[in-house]
């Protein structure tokens, strides 16, 4: 039996997880379906989740479907939990993405179809609520077109749109109009196609059309539109057989060596790692002696204790997981997020690289927390760093706060992931926290290039370590490379590790104390003290190189490479789409002005005004509490994040560690303090 990893996205409250429910109904896993009003479905199970109304973690149930197992992955829509999708993306064979009849095309559902198409995920689009006032069809599949993909081609049309007896009828061999308009979008990437249609249109069948359009979708080349309703059940029948017709099911071999892919990380009742593992190859068994890791540290091995497969709804144990299917795994203590299993996990290595590389934009806020009670601090560290384990996106950082005193700040996404965060340290932890006003986190880049170079043992430099650094600027969104301009024997490998690994670390903060995502970082010196011993004794570490004295004097050789090339600092910039009523437009551009947002895009559609710019994402906020009273509370602003661009004025310095290589004295005496 084949099995299909199948994604549900959406922006939010365009109903994806009723039609999960209402897919779960279909194929006969539940007897009702369950309401997100009511917190009665399947996949919404935290409380929180349920309380809201809104999915904040993702969740895998499984149904059949003729043959195929199905196992169906709802995800957040709410653009703060975007890791959630982050982390499930790498492990899907195909998504449906869910589209509002109503609102249509949003700024989430841009970023996600963006995001599909750039990873060639097969995807067919369903638009969902065409029971309700207001729904469109139509125009509705120009603006997919428009807006999402080309390769939009309508799968049927609507009867009694915008009533409760809303149905979707699919369009068949019978109807020449649809024949063509297949044949138009399919013969842009079919030159085969291409030829013998405009040779003789009707020697072109149905059947070879249909055929087509299964590959092309395959292919993520076109992405079929179906139209219905979750909440009627209108439609599902035929997206089902859309699913089962056009969506691959690759199947991998189950006899050959286990290899999979961690993606996503879950605490037990008891406390104890649960790994969801999407297996690439192989089969994974109960006590079976297991490797894993992430290529970045050395491989650990482990004995499987559980192993639990998804069928008809549910978790169960099974003896073990195979190829193709996703399963939950326990007894892997260390293992994380994007790590590789398998022994011979060879190829899951890249493919967990890839799944630690972000598709999506990285958080752009942060906050400080604060326990309720003093004593608590270490267990809240503790606390946020399982957190951090199984959202690693939440990046867990110490700073030096008033006094002096180390604070605990974590990155968010939104105010609404900062409300999920403290209900779970409550609810989950026993810790009450409060948050301070969030922040915006900037980055820096490189002005130019710089370089610096130590000598071991010297005045300046007392570690037995020479090291030479080079940084150049790197394209953004290409992260850190770190490459050798010396022999790769000139010294053992364990110190150009200590120093790859330092350098990475010490790039978290650059001159101004934000990170420095990208950057290449060339190593152009190298020397150390052989092994070496006293006179009659063993060996010496006063004599001889240790990955400490590489890990110390990395530092303050980036830190001078940096001040030599000079870093700017930038911030974001989110996109954003306003519409208001056409009269009020005069209002908002001193508002514009005032919050250095820049529009470049206008219409007025029927007395409605659509307004596109970019807005820096600090300002933002501004903008949202000022727009109701401008608007007469008919604004709609939607946005997303855009691009990063450099600070105009005096550009915003970050907290440091205690631990500062930009000050040589402090620094050498932190670390004379730590040895």
């Amino acid at each position: 039996m084949h099995t299909l990893n199948l994604g549900i996205l959406a922006h939010v409250d365009a109903g994806k997880t009723s039609l999960t429910e209402r897919l779960l109904h279909a194929a006969g896993v539940v007897e009702e379906v369950g309401s997100v009003d009511d917190g009665s479905t399947r996949t919404d199970s935290l409380a929180l989740e349920r309380q809201r109304g809104i999915t904040i973690k993702s969740a895998v149930v499984s149904f059949a479907l003729d043959g195929i197992t199905v196992n169906l992955i709802d995800t957040p829509g709410h653009p703060d939990f975007i890791a959630e999708v982050e982390r499930v993306l790498h492990v899907l064979d195909g998504a449906v993405l869910v589209v509002s009849a109503v609102e249509g095309v949003q700024a989430q559902t841009r970023v996600l179809m963006r995001t599909l198409r750039r990873l060639a995920i097969p995807t067919l689009v369903f638009v969902n609520k065409t029971d309700r006032r207001g729904a469109r069809d139509d125009a509705l599949v120009r603006d997919i077109a428009a807006k999402l993909t080309p390769g939009a081609v309508a799968m049927g049309s609507v009867r009694g749109l915008g009533t409760r007896a809303a149905a979707f009828t699919p369009y068949g061999p019978d109807d020449p109009e649809f024949a063509a308009r297949l044949a138009d979008v399919l013969a842009g990437h079919d030159d085969a196609l291409l030829a013998d249609y405009v040779a003789d249109e009707a020697a072109v069948t149905y059947r070879r059309l249909r055929k087509s359009l299964a590959e092309q979708t395959a292919g993520a080349l076109v992405h079929p539109v179906y139209f219905g309703s979750a909440a009627t059940g209108a439609g599902v029948a035929e997206l089902t057989a859309g699913i089962k017709e056009l969506l691959p099911a690759p199947a991998g071999d189950p006899e050959g060596p286990a290899a999979g892919t961690v993606f996503k990380v879950e605490r037990g009742p008891g406390g104890e790692k649960v790994a969801y593992v999407r297996m690439l190859a192989g089969t994974l068994r109960t006590r079976q002696e297991l490797a894993y890791g992430d290529g970045d540290r050395a491989p650990v091995t482990e004995k499987v204790t559980g192993v639990e497969v998804f069928e008809q709804g549910a978790a169960v144990p099974a003896a073990g997981v195979g190829a193709g299917r996703i399963g939950l795994v326990r007894g892997l203590a260390g293992v994380r997020i994007g790590d590789a299993v398998g022994a011979a996990a060879g190829s899951a290595v890249g493919r967990a690289a890839d799944a630690r590389r972000h598709h999506f934009a990285p958080p752009t806020l942060e906050t400080v927390v604060v326990p309720d009670r003093a004593a608590d601090r270490g267990t809240l560290h503790a606390a946020l760093f399982q957190l951090a384990e199984q959202d690693p996106l939440i990046a867990l950082r110490q700073g030096a706060g008033p006094g002096g005193l180390q604070e605990l700040y974590v990155s968010l996404y939104g105010e609404v992931q900062k409300e999920v965060i403290g209900a779970t340290l409550a609810e989950e932890y026993g810790l009450p926290v409060s948050f301070r006003e969030s922040s915006v986190i900037h980055v820096e880049r490189l002005a130019g290039s710089g370089s610096a170079y130590e000598k071991g043992d010297t005045d300046t430099n007392p570690f037995l370590a020479t090291v030479g650094l080079r940084v150049d600027p790197a394209p953004p969104g290409t992260g850190v490379a770190f490459g050798l301009a010396v022999e790769l024997g000139s010294m053992p490998y364990a110190f150009f590790k200590a120093v790859e690994d330092t350098v990475r670390a010490t790039l978290h903060q650059g001159l101004s104390g934000w990170e420095i995502p990208d950057v290449r970082v060339t190593m152009t010196h190298s020397g150390y003290w052989p092994r070496q011993s006293h006179a009659h004794q063993g060996f010496s570490k006063a004599m001889s190189s240790t990955g400490a004295d590489f890990r110390g004097i990395t530092p303050l050789v980036l830190a001078d490479a940096l001040k030599r090339a000079g870093t700017q600092v930038h911030e974001p910039v989110q996109r954003f789409r306003l519409e208001a009523p056409e009269d009020a437009v005069p209002a908002l551009w001193p508002v514009f002005a005032a919050l250095a947002a820049v529009v470049d895009g206008q219409e007025v559609r029927g007395g409605v005004a659509v307004l596109e710019g970019e807005v820096p994402a600090a300002r933002v906020h501004g903008l949202e509490r000022r727009l109701p009273g401008l608007t007469r509370g008919e604004g709609v602003l939607e946005t997303a994040f855009g691009r990063y661009r450099a600070v105009r004025g005096p550009a915003p310095a970050r907290p440091r560690t205690d631990h500062n290589p930009l000050d040589r004295k402090e620094y050498l005496l932190h670390v004379q303090r730590r040895v």
